[in-house]
């Protein structure tokens, strides 16, 4: 018998108890994976290369304050500004949904082409986006959702807008950190509602990342002491901004993630102290037999390491195979985009993420065995043969 085979065989003499104790270690590490998953996508917008040199203004009071469209040419004369686009959330409900995951926004076609460097056309033509005043630019995965295609009509009812609207589909683009939404004239959406003349916020393209900053507190300068004062700030921590609604995020998957490796230790700890008290005498006979403490530590050791990177890796391969590669856009009824109301399209585990839940794995595994050596060293054959079975 070898060393190895040894281990496996009084990991597994109690195969309901290995079986519990590695799926408890699989269900908590999955739950680690996605604690520390979703802390990840709350906290960490996806960003793209382009998103570096995009800034938006918003009304400085208040998000749901629009602005007055005349500010536009005042922006488009600062410094450093390299092109600049009205960009209002309509926020419409598409068909007879009770909620529509993904947005629509109101833009100028002509201008917003420079503002989103890094998407491309794959169906269509953007040219006749910008000629057709009643058409719309829609992103490649709700094309394919909802199993559309250029030409398609696209039918809106109006929830911050007393105003509903029918929209031809003229290109598809793909290539950005989120490819869902849907963009159309915001000529259109003034018409509708009665030459409004106001946008929801300006999107800016600065000319280089070395000017962003000045180009920030430029336009936040230019309409300082008016009657539509702005708040300027990078597209990350626009984005950044929405996530600091829900508190800090970081605080309460941290604790929670604490709490589930705490009781993951205690669990594991448990399990293996009665592993190891069971077998009392038998370390007993092999103490008499000669074999060394450091040696019986280390069976105790590669017994509980094994159960625990066993478990670990079933419940991080689990997370990852269900996060990362089933498409939960469209899994049941309770898919992830209707839970978050579209706010978490993504959910994808990192490799970063995987490095962890497998650390704590095998420092689980390591600190569970930590008690029951201990126990094991301090007790004397004589005392381990009185032990009853």
């Amino acid at each position: 018998m070898t060393l190895a085979s040894f281990v496996a065989k009084n990991a597994l003499r109690n195969r309901r108890r290995a079986l519990l104790t590695i799926l408890s270690v699989a269900i908590s590490c999955a739950l680690l994976v996605t604690l520390l998953t979703l802390q990840r996508e709350l906290t960490t917008p996806p960003e793209s290369e382009a998103s570096s040199l995009r800034i938006i203004a918003r009304n400085k009071v208040s998000l749901m304050q629009p602005l007055p469209y005349k500010q536009l040419t005042q922006i488009e004369r600062i410094p450093g500004v390299k092109q600049v686009s009205p960009f209002t959330y309509f926020g419409g409900k598409f068909r007879d949904e009770e909620a529509t995951g993904w947005a629509q926004f109101a833009v100028d076609p002509a201008r917003f082409r420079q503002l989103i460097i890094e998407g491309r056309i794959t169906d269509g033509s953007y040219e006749d986006f910008i000629r057709d005043r009643n058409s719309c630019l829609l992103g490649r995965d709700t094309l394919d959702r909802y199993q559309l295609k250029v030409g398609d009509k696209l039918k809106f009812t109006g929830t911050f807008y007393p105003v509903d609207f029918e929209v031809r589909i003229a290109a598809v683009y793909q290539g950005t950190v989120d490819d869902r939404n849907c963009f159309f004239h915001h000529k259109l959406l003034d018409e509708l509602m009665g030459g409004w003349g106001m946008a929801g916020t300006w999107y800016l393209c600065a000319d280089s990342p070395a000017v962003v900053n000045d180009v920030i507190n430029r336009v936040d300068a230019t309409f300082a002491n008016t009657s539509a004062e702005v708040r300027t700030e990078t597209e990350r921590a626009f984005q950044l901004s929405f996530v600091s609604m829900f508190g800090n995020v970081k605080l309460l998957t941290g604790a929670i993630s604490l709490v589930v490796v705490f009781t993951l230790i205690l669990v594991s700890a448990s399990t293996m102290s009665m592993a190891i008290r069971e077998r009392f005498r038998e370390l007993a006979v092999l103490k008499a037999l000669g074999f060394q403490r450091r040696e019986l530590a280390g069976f105790i050791l590669a017994e509980s390491f094994a159960l625990s990177t066993l478990g670990g890796a079933l419940g991080i391969g689990g997370a990852w195979a269900f996060w990362n590669q089933m498409d939960v856009l469209t899994f049941g009824h309770l898919t992830l985009q209707k839970l978050t109301k579209g706010f978490m399209p993504y959910f994808e585990v990192t490799p970063r993420i995987m490095a962890t839940g497998a650390i704590v794995a095998a420092v689980l595994g390591i600190v569970a065995a930590i008690m029951p050596m201990i126990t094991m060293s301090r007790t004397s054959v004589v005392e381990g043969l009185k032990t009853l079975d």
